[in-house]
């Protein structure tokens, strides 16, 4: 009986760890960078990038995109767990390259309302900056919120949106798309070779080009429909992906 409850409290001990690892992390963030030391985005792509074109370029090639692409755009899709990356040689001359799981993405179907709510957002958005030291091997930062979850915000009468949602490494999330650290290498050196200027994420709860249209069962803000509106346009300018 003594050995039960003892391997139930070991058992308890770990689950616990497991549910709060992603926050355990951003705690102990300060004191593992001052540990390891700072990074600058030209020495990651040093590090990394001959392996992340060497995985690249097949796929440019495959598709008759010269790299680096004039454009580029990353389509993550909640309730498909996938991220579809699009690239050409302009914005009107995008093709499909590849598609990357996503590991871990926290939250449910809608949109991101506050901060701590560990929703992902659902919108049209940029890429702002490359975190060559993040916790979770390296991270794009997604430029939310855009003027659009600013007006809702404003028009409902709430604050504190939230921020730092990343696309990154590692397989847990907290309202950022994690994508294993390979994958994460891929997108880091690709927006690093091609400007962030030039990278657009359109994040959507569903693909809304192909199978069920509606989300049904999820208590959604009566203006998500002109959100998702305009996610359908971005995703119909789109080929679609070749499975």
């Amino acid at each position: 009986m003594k050995r039960l409850r003892w391997l139930l409290i070991i058992l308890a001990g770990l689950a616990l760890v497991v549910i709060l690892k992603p926050y355990l992390l951003r705690i102990a963030a300060p004191i593992l960078l001052k540990i390891k030391g700072e990074a600058t985005v030209s020495d990651r792509i040093g590090q990394v990038g001959q392996h992340a074109r060497s995985r690249l370029l097949p796929h440019f090639s495959a598709a008759g995109v010269p790299y680096p692409p004039a454009a580029v755009i990353l389509v993550g899709l909640k309730k498909e767990k996938r991220l579809d990356l699009y690239a050409g040689t302009g914005w009107g001359d995008l093709r499909f390259l590849t598609s990357y799981p996503i590991l871990a993405a926290s939250g449910s179907l809608g949109p991101k309302l506050r901060e701590g709510d560990c929703q992902v957002p659902e919108g049209v958005y940029r890429i702002d900056s490359l975190n060559p030291n993040s916790l979770f091997h390296l991270s794009l930062h997604v430029a939310y919120p855009n003027d659009f979850d600013r007006e809702m915000a404003a028009k409902d009468g709430r604050s504190e949106l939230g921020g730092a949602i990343m696309i990154h490494g590692s397989s847990v999330s907290i309202g950022c798309l994690a994508m294993g650290d390979a994958a994460a290498e891929d997108l880091f050196v690709l927006a690093a070779d091609t400007g962030l200027d030039n990278i657009k994420v359109i994040l959507s709860p569903v693909d809304f080009r192909v199978g069920d249209m509606s989300i049904r069962g999820v208590n959604l803000p009566p203006w998500t429909g002109v959100l998702y509106a305009r996610i359908k346009d971005e995703m119909r300018k789109l080929p679609q992906p070749k499975r």
